[in-house]
This record gives C-alpha cells, sequence and structure tokens, in this order.
C-alpha cells in the first residue's frame, strides 16, 4: 500500500519516553512504536502500560528527553494530555515534544483541541494509512531533532537546589562531552565537570553488576523500597546502563520498566546507553556520579548492563560491588572464570527458586573463598546470598539489604546507615512455596503426550475396526459361496483383530444402528442433572423439507465408524468435538448482554433495554479502566478524565447495588458476566454480598419479619449456590497480554485460589471462578493458534496449582470457563471444537476427571482488533461472518460487537444491530436447524487436526522453559504475542493483509469519521457523582473501615483464606482502600518489557 519510506536520521541524541496512559493495558500499537523508534537510531525508555501523568513527566524529565510517545485506548485522552502538557510546563520543561495515539477513540476534532493545547502530534488510523509506520516515526524524530541543553548555562552551583531538571541537564552535558565533536567544546565541558567535582559530596557508590537476565533491575527496586523504607532523611539516585545497538545507534533502555518504587520524591534515576564504550557502562558515568554527588544525593547505585565473565568494569568506580548471577552458569568450573567473583564484595544468587540454587550456593561460596584465600574461614561464611527479588517481601533480599547496609559503614567511618539485625535462616527454607511443586513441572508435556497417545488409539482402534469390516465382507462372501476352509480361516482372522477392539469400541460398533434409528425419530430423550428432556428432531422448511437437528454421518465401514466416534461423535458426547450438550436450548439464544457506561444508574438502564422481553438476563459487564485498575475515582486529571468512560464505575458496594438493581440475581435464567481481572477478588465480592443481600430482603419480607441469624445463615448459603454467571479473574493472561495485573503473580494467583477454595467450602457450584482468557490474548496480537495455545496452557496451570492445593479435580473443573475471539482467520473456525477435544481426552484421561468436569464450556467476543475506525459500517459484517462460525462450532455464549466499538462506547443503535445479528443467523438462516453443520466437511476436519497439533507443539515449546510461569519469566508469551502483533501491522501497512475499507477498497469520499457518529461519554454530571458517592460512602464507613482492613492484612499474612474476608471488608471499605491495603502484604505487579 506505502512505497518504502526510508528513515530519517537525527543530527542528535534523540531520546523518548513511550508508555501507554493511566489505566490502559492497550500496549501493542506502543510496543510497535518504540521498537521502531529504537530501529531508527533512537534511545528509548519504556515504561509499559498504566502509567500516570506524574510518572511520565517525572521520568521525561529526569532522562532528560526530548519526546514523549503515549497511546490511549480508554477514554479520558483530552484530559490526559492536557494534563501532562501542563505538568511539563510548571516543571521548566515545555520543550519537551507531547506524541499520542488511540486508533479511532480519539476523534479527529479532540485531536485539534489537542493540538491547539500544545501536543505536537495525535496520529489518527487515517496518518498511519497515508503515512505508514515509519513515515509516522520520522515526524517524530524531526520535531524531537534538538539538543535538550543548548544554552543551558555552565553554571554548577545550580545543582545543589536538587532540581531533577538541573540534574538531568548536566547529566545530558556529561554524555556530550564524550562525544563533544571539537577540543573546544571539550574543554568548556571538562570546565565545567571540575567546577561540579568541586561540589561533590562524599556519598557512596553501590554498584550491581551481572549478567543479562540475572533479574539485576528487579533487585535493584527491591533495594531502593527498602532504602526508603529504612533511610527516611536520604535521597538516592540509580544511574542504570543498557547496551546501545551499534548497526543502528538506538537502544532499549528498558531498566525503568522494572522499577516500582523510583518515582518517590527522595529518588532519581537516569538511564544511559553505553553508546561508543563498548562495555557494560557508559563513558560518561563517572561525570555522571560526580553531577549526582554534587547534586546532594546520599547514595548513587549504578547498575550495569549485562556482562560477560570477563568484565568487571564495576569494581573502578563503585565502592561496594555486588555481582548478580543465577543457578544457570554451566560447569562448576566456569565459576573460575568469573572476574567478578574476585572483585564483588557481595555475590548473589537471584531467582534462589529455581532448581539447582542451593547447589549453586555451595560451588559459588567455596570458589569465593578460593578466591580471596579466606580457608582460615568455614566457606559457609563467605557473603553469598540467595534472593527471590520478584518476590514480595523476599527474606533473602531482605538479608542482602542488611549485609549492604553493613558494608557501606565498613567504607565509611562517619557511619550513618541503619544497622539492621542479621537474618540467618537459610534462604532455601525460608522461600515461599513453589507455585507448580518441582514434580509436576512438566504437565504441559505430559498433557501433549495424553493427547498424542489417544490419536494413536484412535487409530490403532479404527484400523483393526476397518480389518474387521473388510474380513466380515469376505466372510459374507465365502458363506454365500459355501467355501468351508475359508470361512474357518476367515473367522480365526476375524476373531483375531475383534480381540484388538477395546470395551468402547466394541460398544461403539454395537450400538451404532441403534444411534442412527434414534436420531431418525421424531423425537430424543435425553437426561441433564436428573431432568428428562424431550427434543424435537427434525424441522420443516417452507419447502417442504425435514431437516434433521444432528445429521449423522452415513458411514458403513467399521474403521470410518470407530474414526469418527473417537475424534468427533455426536453432540455431547466425548470428546465433545461437536458440542458438550446433546442439543441447543432451544428458549435461550446464546447471547449475551454486554454493556458498561457511566454511573451504576446509566449502565442498569442499559441492561433492563438490552434485555426487555427477553426471558433470560444474560448480562455481561465492563467496567471502566479505573474500576478495572482497582483505583477509586478522584479529581485528579488523569483520573478524573477516565472515570465511567469505556465502561461503568464501581467503586462501593453500594455502587453494585445500583449497577443490577431490578434483576433477580439468583433466578435460573438469570447470569451476570463481569470483565474484570487485577481486582476480581474484590468486585467478586461486592457482586455476592449484592446478591446476598436481595435474597436477605426477599425472604425478610416474605415472612414478614427479620430474619434469625440461622435463618439468614441458610439463605445466604442457599444463594451461593444458586447463583449464575463468570468473573473473568484470569491474571496469568493479565500478564501475558491485557496487563490489568495489579499484585505480584504469587500473591494475585494466591487469590484466585482462595476464591476456589470457598467456592468448594460454599457448594457454588453454577458461578465459575474464573473465566480462562484468550480474547485479550488475541486483541493484543496473538494469531489464532497462539491464542488457543497459551489460553488452554494457562487453563492447565490453574488445575495443577488448584490441585497443588489439595482440591479435587471434580470440584475444580466445573467451576472453570473459558473465553476466546472469533476473528476471520481460517482456524477461528475450528477453534472451540480443538479446546473441547483437548480439554476432554486431558481430562479423563490424565485427571481422571468425571463426565461434567471433561466438557469445556466457553464464550465468543467477536474480534474487537477487527473493528476499524475507517468504514465503520463495514464492521457489522466482518462481526456477522465471526458470529457465523462461533455459531457453527457451538460456542456456549456469545457477544457480538457494535460496529462503533473502535470508536466509542457503543449507542443503542449499534448494540441493536449487533444483538441483530445473532438473532439473525439463529432465527433466519436455515441451515442454523441444525447444530452439527461443521461435522463432516473435509477441510473442517483437517484444519481440527492441523490446529490440534500445532497447539501441542505450543504446550512443548512451554514445557521447555518451565511451563506457563517459567516462560511468563522469560517473556516468552509477551514476546510472541508482540511479535504477531507486529506482523499483522506490517503486513496491513503493505496492503499484504487486505483490509476492505481501511487498505484496499477505499472510498474517495469517505471522511475519516462518520459525522452523524453519536459518540458516549461519561458527563461531568456523572464523574461529580461518583466522586461524591464515594466520599459518602467512606465518611459513614471511617470507624469500621480501619478495622476491616487491618483485618484483611491480618488475613494475608497469616495464611487466611483472603476472600472469605474480602466478604466483609467491603461491606466497609472502597475498592480503592482495598487494593492499596493488599499492596502493603502482597506487593504490586511488576511490569515487564
Amino acid at each position: 500500500m506505502n512505497e518504502e519510506v526510508s528513515r530519517y536520521v537525527p543530527v542528535h541524541r534523540v531520546r523518548f519516553v513511550t508508555a501507554s496512559a493511566l489505566f490502559d493495558g492497550h500496549d501493542a500499537s506502543i510496543t510497535i512504536m518504540r521498537r521502531i523508534l529504537q530501529a531508527s537510531g533512537a534511545e528509548v525508555i519504556h515504561l509499559g502500560h498504566n502509567r500516570s501523568v506524574g510518572e511520565i513527566v517525572k521520568a521525561a524529565i529526569q532522562e532528560d528527553v526530548q519526546g514523549i510517545a503515549v497511546s490511549s485506548y480508554q477514554g479520558g485522552h483530552v484530559a490526559f494530555f492536557k494534563y501532562m502538557v501542563d505538568q511539563l510546563r510548571e516543571r521548566g520543561a515545555g520543550h519537551i515534544r507531547i506524541f499520542g495515539g488511540g486508533g479511532g477513540v480519539i476523534l479527529p476534532s479532540e485531536a485539534e483541541e489537542l493540538h491547539r493545547y500544545g501536543v505536537s502530534r495525535i496520529f489518527s488510523p487515517e496518518d498511519g494509512r497515508r503515512l505508514g509506520l515509519q513515515g509516522m516515526i520520522n515526524c517524530m524524530l524531526e520535531a524531537c531533532d534538538y539538543s535538550t541543553v543548548a544554552g543551558f548555562g555552565d553554571k554548577p552551583e545550580l545543582l545543589a537546589a536538587g532540581n531533577d531538571r538541573m540534574t538531568a541537564g548536566f547529566m545530558t552535558m556529561a554524555e556530550k562531552r564524550v562525544e563533544a565533536a571539537d577540543a573546544e567544546e571539550a574543554g568548556r565541558l571538562a570546565k565545567v565537570f571540575e567546577e561540579i567535582g568541586k561540589l561533590a559530596g562524599a556519598a557512596p557508590v553501590l554498584g550491581i553488576t551481572g549478567t543479562g537476565g540475572a533479574g539485576k533491575s528487579s533487585l535493584t527496586d527491591e533495594f531502593v523500597h527498602r532504602f526508603l523504607q529504612h533511610c527516611p532523611d536520604k535521597r538516592i539516585a540509580v544511574l542504570s546502563v543498557d547496551p546501545t545497538k551499534q548497526k543502528t545507534g538506538g537502544a532499549l533502555l528498558g531498566d525503568r520498566i522494572r522499577m516500582n518504587a523510583v518515582y518517590a520524591d527522595r529518588v532519581y534515576m537516569r538511564s544511559f546507553a553505553t553508546r561508543g564504550s563498548r562495555n557494560e557502562l557508559s563513558a560518561a558515568i563517572k561525570d555522571a556520579i560526580v553531577t549526582a554527588k554534587a547534586a546532594g544525593f546520599d547514595l548513587i547505585v549504578v547498575e550495569t548492563s549485562g556482562i560477560g565473565q570477563a568484565d568487571n568494569q564495576i569494581a573502578a568506580v563503585a565502592d561496594v560491588p555486588v555481582y548478580v548471577m543465577t543457578s544457570e552458569y554451566g560447569a562448576p568450573s566456569q565459576l573460575e572464570k568469573i572476574e567478578m567473583i574476585d572483585y564483588g564484595d557481595l555475590i548473589v544468587i537471584n531467582k534462589f527458586d529455581r532448581r539447582g540454587s542451593e547447589d549453586a550456593m555451595r560451588e559459588v561460596k567455596k570458589q569465593v573463598q578460593r578466591s580471596r584465600q579466606q580457608f582460615d574461614r568455614n566457606w559457609q561464611d563467605m557473603p553469598v546470598y540467595g534472593t527471590n527479588a520478584s518476590q514480595f517481601n523476599d527474606s533473602g533480599m531482605n538479608r542482602l539489604f542488611a549485609a549492604i547496609m553493613r558494608k557501606l559503614n565498613e567504607r565509611n567511618s562517619a557511619g550513618g546507615w541503619p544497622s539492621l539485625p542479621v537474618h540467618d535462616a537459610d534462604p532455601a527454607q525460608t522461600a515461599k512455596r513453589a507455585i507448580i511443586p518441582d514434580g509436576r513441572s512438566g504437565y504441559l508435556s505430559e498433557i501433549a503426550q495424553t493427547v498424542r497417545q489417544y490419536k494413536r488409539l484412535a487409530k490403532e482402534q479404527a484400523e483393526a475396526a476397518r480389518m474387521c469390516y473388510r474380513i466380515e465382507g469376505a466372510l459374507e462372501a465365502a458363506k454365500a459361496a459355501g467355501d468351508e476352509p475359508a470361512i474357518a480361516s476367515l473367522e480365526r482372522l476375524r476373531d483375531a483383530h475383534a480381540g484388538k477392539l477395546n470395551e468402547t469400541s466394541q460398544k461403539v460398533l454395537a450400538g451404532w444402528p441403534a444411534m442412527v434409528e434414534a436420531y431418525q425419530a421424531a423425537e430424543f430423550t435425553t437426561t441433564i442433572r436428573g431432568k428428562r428432556i424431550t427434543t424435537e428432531l427434525f424441522s420443516t422448511t417452507l419447502s417442504g423439507l425435514s431437516i434433521p437437528r444432528v445429521a449423522l454421518p452415513a458411514y458403513e465401514d467399521w474403521g470410518e465408524r470407530i474414526r469418527w466416534s473417537y475424534h468427533e461423535n455426536r453432540p455431547g458426547e466425548f470428546p465433545y468435538t461437536a458440542g458438550v450438550f446433546p442439543f441447543k436450548r432451544k428458549e435461550e439464544d446464546p447471547k449475551r448482554q454486554f454493556a458498561g457506561e457511566g454511573t451504576p444508574e446509566r449502565t442498569n438502564r442499559r441492561f433492563h433495554y438490552l434485555s426487555k422481553g427477553e426471558k433470560a438476563k444474560r448480562l455481561s459487564t465492563a467496567f471502566d479502566s479505573v474500576t478495572l485498575y482497582g483505583e477509586d475515582p478522584a479529581y485528579r486529571p488523569d483520573i478524573y478524565g477516565k472515570i465511567g468512560e469505556s465502561g461503568v464505575s464501581v467503586c462501593t458496594i453500594e455502587d453494585m447495588r445500583k449497577l443490577y438493581a431490578g434483576f433477580d440475581l439468583c433466578h435460573p435464567a438469570t447470569s451476570v458476566s463481569m470483565t474484570i481481572n487485577g481486582p476480581a477478588p474484590i468486585i467478586l465480592a461486592m457482586f455476592l454480598n449484592t446478591a446476598i443481600e436481595q435474597e436477605l430482603e426477599a425472604a425478610a419480607a416474605k415472612l414478614g419479619r427479620p430474619l434469625t441469624a440461622e435463618e439468614a445463615f441458610e439463605v445466604k448459603e442457599h444463594t451461593l449456590r444458586t447463583v449464575r454467571g463468570t468473573v473473568q479473574a484470569d491474571i496469568l493472561k493479565e500478564d501475558q497480554g491485557q496487563n490489568t495485573c495489579l499484585f505480584s503473580m504469587p500473591f494475585a494467583l494466591r487469590m484466585m485460589g482462595d476464591i476456589q477454595q470457598y467456592f468448594i467450602e460454599h457448594e457454588v457450584r453454577n458461578y465459575y471462578s474464573v473465566s480462562i482468557s484468550g480474547y485479550h490474548i488475541a486483541e493484543a496480537g496473538a494469531n489464532p493458534i497462539t491464542q488457543l495455545a497459551f489460553t488452554l496452557a494457562n487453563g492447565f496451570t490453574y488445575v495443577e496449582y488448584y490441585l497443588s492445593r489439595g482440591m479435587p479435580i471434580n470440584a475444580v473443573a466445573p467451576n472453570l470457563s473459558f473465553f476466546f475471539s472469533n476473528g476471520l482467520d481460517a482456524e477461528y473456525s475450528v477453534i472451540g471444537r480443538v479446546a473441547r477435544r483437548i480439554w476432554a481426552v486431558v481430562m479423563r484421561d490424565k485427571y481422571g476427571a468425571d463426565e461434567r468436569s471433561q466438557k469445556l464450556k466457553y464464550h465468543i467476543q467477536t474480534s474487537g482488533r477487527s473493528l476499524h475506525a475507517q468504514e465503520v459500517d463495514f464492521n457489522d459484517i466482518r462481526t456477522t461472518l465471526q458470529a457465523l462460525m462461533a455459531i457453527l462450532d457451538n460456542c456456549n455464549s456469545l457477544h457480538t460487537n457494535s460496529y462503533d466499538e473502535a470508536v466509542t462506547t457503543p449507542s443503542e443503535e449499534a448494540v441493536r444491530r449487533a444483538m441483530a445479528i445473532q438473532l439473525i443467523i439463529n432465527n433466519e438462516l436455515g441451515l442454523m436447524r441444525c447444530e452439527n453443520v461443521l461435522q463432516g466437511s473435509y477441510l473442517i476436519e483437517q484444519l481440527t487436526d492441523l490446529v490440534e497439533e500445532a497447539v501441542l507443539l505450543e504446550f512443548e515449546r512451554l514445557h521447555v522453559r518451565g511451563g506457563v510461569l517459567g516462560a511468563m519469566e522469560s517473556q516468552y508469551q509477551r514476546g510472541k504475542i508482540q511479535d504477531e502483533s507486529m506482523l499483522y501491522e506490517m503486513k496491513k501497512h503493505s496492503g499484504e493483509l487486505p483490509i476492505i475499507g481501511v487498505n484496499t477498497f477505499l472510498n474517495p469520499q469517505q471522511k475519516e469519521l462518520a459525522a452523524e457518529l453519536t459518540v458516549a461519554r461519561a458527563t461531568v454530571e456523572e464523574k461529580e457523582q461518583q466522586i461524591a458517592g464515594l466520599l459518602r460512602f467512606q465518611e459513614r464507613h471511617m470507624d469500621a473501615a480501619p478495622e476491616a482492613l487491618r483485618r484483611l492484612k491480618e488475613a494475608a499474612v497469616g495464611g487466611g483464606n483472603l476472600f472469605e474476608e474480602l466478604m466483609e471488608t467491603v461491606k466497609a471499605a472502597s475498592l480503592g482502600q482495598i487494593t492499596h491495603a493488599l499492596y502493603e502484604v502482597g506487593g504490586q505487579y511488576r511490569r515487564n518489557i
């Protein structure tokens, strides 16, 4: 589509901060942009998703960048970008250029408004089509091709004020001194740093170095966290170095993304690229250290880029050098080659929960003893520490921090560093229990083997049956001819092959005629959960033909009958390839009524509108981004602008009551789905309490008196046993693609496990404790095979975790549901079939699960990524095709996106059209009279096998990386998703992947956005209403909330069931209050590149 665009080559060293906006996890586009920026020669400080204006502005000033690039897809963008402009100007950094994008979410009129306010450029989908990716990057580079220190002034005394802008400017000058173009410039800068040196204090330097991937950044962040806690009157500077790409000159300065503690007022952080130094430090690092000392920092931390065995540059600049490694260093003899074992004051074996770490501790300690010739000391006393820096409040990190403080006091006669108690406990004994036990780490490989073994069995049984069929035919001919010798021989041969048939195969062959006959009758009776249900098997068309509800194959060959029964079978029969139920429920379409906008009252009205006239109330709830990230509404502009945008604002249990008012939450035809993950345990506790309160009020009204304690208890338990619905709560996929993780991964998984344990204890059988989601993995850019493989792998990981906690498989599996996207790729036509077959086989043959547990149930949402702001009316065509594939594949529920969702929260008119898509398919499309249309298609069967094998291969790739959690640690899933997203975007922009109305079949008269399109935004009144409601709730519970939060934290620390306690906490505390209390005891999520 676009001609190849040559990249702009900047004159100056251009630096960018890139991020996604606050409460926004959509980082696929900003990831693509930062990669192209790097490839174009820029140094990029990537902050990742969910970044506030304060964090972005602080990083931009401290890093002395020329540009900021932010993606914003969750609404509130006008307030967000204006606030950023204001903050930069207030802090004397108005020169920094701001760039943004948000697809069709940012309207052209809003983009123009932001341009007038001071934002350099908001890129639109039309810009992407016209300029291409490289063209947009060129615009950004050209606008930022200037010096940030031109006319900066040579007044080092300004550093004493502790101003970040001044500190950053002089550090940039340190880099310019290294690359000075002429002697005069070099001389001038030398004098500047000579003066700075006179102002420098005696702050010590802590050096942190180690191999790439050892976890230096996480360890540094944990150190800073403890520094702030134990040194309340001291300031710290972190100078971090990452390598420059020699070919392009660009660099990914990725340490800051891992840092949660560096945004405190007493912390300064600056990222350096190695540029021409050819080692793990920037050539400017010594001047940068002097600058930090002159700026009055009490401690300077220098973190190097990853090093090799022979590197030891940190020892030349650090007073206390620390070497960080892992247990994966090879043979013990390799330790003798590591220079830093000789030079490091302290040696750290990070990621100590990995296999082999205890052996590594012994070998490293002995090598340190040999290296230092300290044979008079016990080797066990060598300064080697085992840590798990990625874990919250890790005991090994506590010991390391105390050791560093002791070293700083030893090196400084004045002392002044805190003396902390010595913890002598072996970190191997105090390490947190693995989420997946070591003995179960090969579960994905075992699962792949289980499926392949089943397929081999199916093939063997089919071959044996086919031979029996052929022999039986020959036997009939021999009998007709009266050939007794041949008859005897053939009977022996038949019996030999028949002996290979197992009991299942024998039943299939024996029962085949009866099965066919049963489906040719007028009616079919099935028993589901003890209920006998009679179904009509034929319907008559207007032409007078009878269409079967289930069509069976007309196979005569016994081998084909066996093959079909093992691979396909009829709906409702193992392995459930065609569906988990014998027939669809005619009284209830699979459609869900999806809503979420503004206040709970407004969304409640939308729910009543959508479900009017429907017997089944299948309510699917979208929450605003403030709620999704566990925060309360507030007046701060970057929060205020997002209240009630793209979802409903819910921050208290009172909001939850308003949201579902007028719906009987325990009615058998009512089902409530909540799309929320990070704070899901809190929101779920609010919902279940709301359902319980409804039933308590109804029971009291019926009796005409207050309930006794025993009666109230029984009503509560009955409610929990009855309520239907789903909460998404899938934290694994959040780390891999969706990005609404709030808490550290072990803590988040513990809360998921506590929910499931609570469900088991209270017999919650009709509500799904998790919706294991591939939809958001697909939305982040994954192709259909990756979506399916990662989602199923996540599901099996939850199973293994719950089993490790002692939960029975048949108590766990019924509470698990799945959620997939349906795009237009061919593979989407079979993802349900493949998922059901793999799950059923593994549940039965590996885990010994019962029939109910074998049945995988899943929800489909049509692809949001396939909705485009250009030619928005075409979106309904795409959605119709996607919905058709989902219904043909017998999904259990379906949400069809509205055509205008590429731009805004759907209008009522757009939602009505989206619902009509399903209604027309189900009620007007004659083919849908049959419920197993896909069965019998050669292509569908081949695709099913191909996709299934591709999924198993992905399981094996995950296995060799340590399973799902091990792969997450190395960012395998995230990297694969980003690569696939990049492939899609490149093909879309080049036109190689045709998208009608976007890159081909263009309408020259089409405006970028239809002028008449209704755009939904939360009103100022609604935002004010939510804040006011929150403040009233908090005021009413100001006495009860502290005690409720204290009990919650006690449960977290003491190992109690957190969800059981949350059921009480939500009655007195708001969402934000609870989230921040849990941060204190569970740790905050640490982002990754």
